[in-house]
This record gives C-alpha cells, structure tokens and sequence, in this order.
C-alpha cells in the first residue's frame, strides 16, 4: 500500500532542533538548526526528508505529494509538554479566590481546599468524566502547539483511583494521544494516613506501586518532595522501590524549600528534577554533571503569585539540561499554554526565546525519554510539526498571551486549524 505523502514548503522559518544526540547544553540551547525557506516531506507519518524548499519539492517522491503551504511562516516541532497533571476533577477555585484575598495555604486547607480538596473529587469522579476533562485539556494543548504530554496521577492516593487515574491516561493514548504516563503516588499523605507519611510510603511502595507495576500503567514513577508533602529520605525509599520495579525516575525538587531532593536525584538519576525554584549554585554544579534533567515550571510562580524564578540563568551557565513545562494542575498552574510558558521563561527567568524554544521541544523530548521520535524535525521522527503565524520564531514568546498557532500536524496529520475569523463589513 502506497504510503501517504506530505510537503509542507516555503517556511521561512523551519526550526529543526536537529544536533547531538543528548539533551542541549549552555550555547548549544541556541542552536535551533534554522532553514530559511525550509520543506519537510513527510512519509506515513514520519519525516522523509528536511531541507530547502527548493530541494525538497524537486524530489520525486515529493511530485505527488499533498501540499500544506507555509510561506512566510514559522514551523518548528510540537511542543513536549514534560510536566503535566493532566486527570482531575474540577478547578480549585475556592484556593483561588481565597489566595487572591491573602489567605494561608493552612487556612486554604482548613477551608476545604489545597491539594485533598482534589484528592476528594477526583475519588467521587467516574473514569468517564475524568477522561472527558482530560479530553477537553489535550485539545486546548493541541491548539497551543503541545504534541506530546506527561501526564501524572496523584489526585487518587489509594489503589482503586489511582489506577483510575491511569487508566484514563491508558485509554487516551490508544486513541492516538501521545501520553507519557507517570505515577505519582506520592503526592500528599491522604487523610486516611493522616499525620503518618512514612506508614503510608510504605503502604504505596508494599501495595499501589506493584499493582501499577505489573499492569503496566506507567513508565516513571514521581514523589513531591517539599514542606507539607514527603522528606528525602521518604523519596529515597519510595524511588528505590520504584526502581525495581523498572519505572524510570522524577522528582517534585526544591520549589519552596531547599531539601536535598536535586542532589537526591543526581545520586539516584533520575530522568528529571522538576521545579527548582529553590536550587543552589551547588545544585546547579550537580546537576550540570549529570544525566538528569532541570525541569522548570514558571506558570506556578506566576499563578501563586510569587516572585522566586527558579535560577535559569544559573543553571544554564553552569551546564544543566534544561526542559520547560506547564505543570499544568487545578491548584497552582492552570494553563495549558507552551507559547505563555515560553514568554514567562524569557521575560521572567531571562531565557533568550532560542533557550526556550529548545527547552520546551528537544529538551522537553529528553525529560520524558521520546527524544527518539519527538521533539525535533528530522529523519524519521514523526511528523510533529507546528506552523505558527509569524515570520521570525522570536515573535512566539514576545507576544505574551497570544496564540500564533496557525496548523498543528501530529504523525502528519492536521489535528488542528486555527478558526478564520470574518470581519464585519
């Protein structure tokens, strides 16, 4: 059977990202691998061939293409989206109007709020209302460019819905979604383990974690490891026996404290450190010498608030493997948006558009280990492609809160088209 071809021709800016085989460090993060008037023929729904335009289109194998004009456009690969919560019930809105009035995170939960008032909803949740939320999330994503998203659980904490949780995620990816599927166990204590976070460590490492295991749930395994949540040594415990049973590893890391979990995750490491907020020169020395990646997440700071960045000028020049990610969840980050994450990357953590952009694709793609067919345009990855309207990819994060997103291509299909607005005459 005869492969469908496309041609996607005359971009003005194509964004490969095509380099080294690793994660991009240092100056290498400006390297974009920029084709001006650049094609991409794409085969099947994966990358045949990528170059000028004028070369492109003059191969035979292009000459029956189907043709997706791009001139005077920006194309680059989809977003990796390497830090999302995905599956939850319900926005917390009391959280945040009871913040906006200067009330405590303790007096959030005294309230009914903060992260449990997501553990209860989630638990009264059916599968097919959580995935019908989820659903609605991914198109947004899709609209803002993001092909490819992690997704944690976290918001059940007992065996039954955290298992419905990923479930919800198993579903969703075989209908075509490309999902990475991490199991957060260690979230909060439930209130069921109230006052007892090493019982119920133990409780997940002897009983959830097996389950999820052995049904083949997820491929990394997650611990949130800051005040109010778990220790490093309860993440050590838990991240042990997560690798035994062969999940690949994360950590919530330093967001507001500094605990040791960065360095936790270099010893142990980890695929990713995410947060960060409250990282170390040391921290950044360790980090920049190891295989684990920096995962940054503005849109929390922005959402609750605060001023504290994490260090991204700090870690780049040390040498750290960078990612950008929404952290998108009900309490502290609800946006979906890669295009605002990357504004708020530049005008708040004093990225260069360049950085960002190679954090939030190839990096992105090195977070959630699918560098090998995502994040970058080049020979037979799949055809992952965002066509922005724009003329110079730098205008994507200066217009702040502005979707540029124009045509969205996952495995070479059009999953999105931006709506033609009519003017009124």
């Amino acid at each position: 059977m005869k492969q469908r071809m496309v041609l996607v021709r005359g971009a003005r800016q194509l964004l490969t990202l095509r380099g080294p085989a690793g994660p991009r460090r240092g100056a290498a993060l400006r390297d974009l691998g920029i084709i001006n008037d650049g094609a991409v023929l794409i085969s099947g729904g994966l990358i045949q061939e990528v170059g000028t335009s004028r070369r492109v289109e003059n191969l035979s194998a292009a000459r029956d293409a189907e043709e997706i004009d791009a001139t005077g456009k920006v194309v680059l690969p989809g977003f990796v989206d390497s830090h999302t919560h995905l599956v939850f019930a319900a926005p917390r809105l009391l959280d945040y109007e009871m913040r906006l009035g200067g009330s405590s995170y303790p007096a959030i939960a005294e309230a009914g709020g903060g992260i449990l008032s997501s553990v209860r909803a989630l638990r009264e949740s059916s599968g097919p209302r959580l995935r019908a939320e989820a659903l609605r999330v991914l198109r947004a994503a899709l609209a803002n460019g993001t092909t490819t998203l992690e997704v944690k659980s976290g918001y059940g904490l007992d065996e039954a819905n955290e298992i419905k949780s990923l479930r919800v995620v198993s579903g969703l990816r075989a209908e075509g979604w490309d999902l990475v599927p991490t199991y957060l166990g260690a979230h909060v204590v439930p209130p069921e383990f109230a006052g007892r976070p090493a019982d119920f460590i133990n409780w997940t490492i002897s009983t959830a974690m097996p389950t999820v295991a052995r049904r083949e749930l997820a491929l990394f395994a997650d611990i949130y490891c800051d005040r109010g949540a778990f220790t490093t040594d309860h993440a050590r415990a838990y991240l042990a026996a997560a690798r035994e049973h062969l999940f690949h590893l994360k950590l919530h890391a330093e967001q507001f404290e500094h605990t040791g979990a960065a360095a936790l995750a270099v010893e142990l490491n980890a695929t990713s450190a995410d947060h960060l907020e409250a990282a170390t020169e040391d921290d950044a020395r360790l980090l920049a010498g190891s295989g684990t990646m920096a995962t940054l997440l503005p849109g929390s700071v922005f959402h609750l608030g605060l001023t504290r960045y994490a260090p991204a000028r700090m870690l780049i020049d040390h040498g750290a493997a960078i990612a950008l990610a929404t952290d998108f969840n009900p309490g502290t980050s609800p946006t979906i948006s890669m295009p605002l994450i990357l504004s708020l990357a530049c005008a708040q953590m004093r990225m260069t558009p360049a950085e960002a952009i190679s954090a939030a694709t190839i990096n992105g793609a090195h977070a959630v280990r699918a560098a090998r067919r995502a994040g970058s345009i080049e020979f037979g990855k799949e055809a992952n492609l965002v066509i922005f309207d724009a003329a110079d990819y730098r205008e994507i994060p200066y217009y702040f809160g502005v979707n540029l997103v124009q045509l969205v291509l996952r495995r070479g299909k059009v999953v999105y088209h931006a709506a033609q607005v009519q003017g009124s005459e």
